[in-house]
């Protein structure tokens, strides 16, 4: 067992089996992880397929996920959340009504769900204190995959929620850091804070350099193919945003002023009405799946 003062339960022995799986629509990648002494499995950011012009719902991310858990005869403990995406919609309850597993989740859902219910005008049905997840993590929490023990990093700035997990010597960065060459995320959301992000992305460089690195989006900068894991080390060199020693006072300059270019996700309005739900569709009075759309509140 490695460990430091930081991280206590870090443990560089112990090597999950990590697959991913790339979502074209939204330059997503989610991920099936195995511990390798047993047959358990956890889920990390999956998707649910949406055509927003259509208004409809498919399945075919979820399915991916689902075969490759099942064609190998895998169980699944843990649908994982790094944060409440702003860009895609979370397959959870349907994975989980298929499989089975906890749907896990940063505390800070709860100060998302305050903020957004009240952008959405959700009624007083609405719970604002995430009791529709099964878990919520507080920074350094743990749990365990068969027996692979995984802790949490609260990771605020791009989100209040958002967590990066890691499990043995791989680590999921959620949207806190991309790929090198993309760079981090954005930290103009409501609750995002580009200084929070600078201070979190210091707390994750500080795992061992040799530690894996799985991020949560690629869009293939430059034209490059579509990549999704890196090191520590690389990130501490390389990352274009924060590497190289950057100072926090360089990067909350230039992450403010990029994010005032940027435009909003195309799927932001349905993603947070449905991932602070957990992945469920909210419905109106007559228990039909449907939708919101607040003008001029994002």
């Amino acid at each position: 067992m490695e460990s430091s003062t930081n991280f206590p339960n870090l443990n560089m022995a112990a090597k999950p089996e990590v697959e991913g799986f790339f979502d074209p629509a939204s330059n997503t990648i989610s991920y099936v992880v195995k511990d390798p002494a047993t047959d358990a499995c956890a889920i990390i950011d999956s998707v649910l397929d949406m055509d927003y012009a259509a208004g409809r719902i498919t399945y075919d991310s979820a399915d991916r996920l689902i075969d490759a858990i099942q064609t190998q005869g895998l169980s699944l403990e843990w649908i994982i959340e790094t944060h409440v995406h702003a860009d895609h919609l979370s397959a959870a309850p349907y994975i989980q009504d298929r499989l089975g597993g906890k749907i896990g989740v940063g505390a800070g859902i709860i100060e998302i769900q305050d903020t957004f219910g009240k952008i959405f005008n959700e009624g007083t049905e609405f719970q604002r204190d995430g009791s529709q997840f099964d878990a919520l993590f507080e920074d350094g929490d743990t749990y365990t995959i068969g027996k692979l023990i995984a802790f949490v990093i609260a990771t605020p700035g791009h989100t209040p929620a958002c967590m990066v997990h890691v499990i043995g010597d791989a680590t999921f960065a959620g949207d806190t850091l991309f790929m090198p060459d993309g760079g981090s995320a954005r930290a103009d959301f409501p609750g995002g804070d580009a200084g929070q992000l600078y201070d979190s992305i210091q707390t994750v460089l500080s795992l061992p350099d040799e530690m894996r690195l799985f991020i949560c989006h690629d869009y293939g900068p430059g034209g490059r193919a579509i990549a999704w894991e890196t090191s520590i080390g690389q990130q501490r060199a390389d990352n274009i945003h924060v590497g190289a020693g950057k100072s926090r006072e360089e990067f909350i300059k230039f992450r403010t002023e990029r994010d005032a270019q940027l435009a909003m996700p195309k799927l932001i309005i349905p993603s947070l009405q449905v991932n602070m739900r957990a992945g469920e569709i909210p419905c109106d009075e007559s228990g039909a799946p449907m939708l919101k759309v607040p003008l001029n509140g994002l």
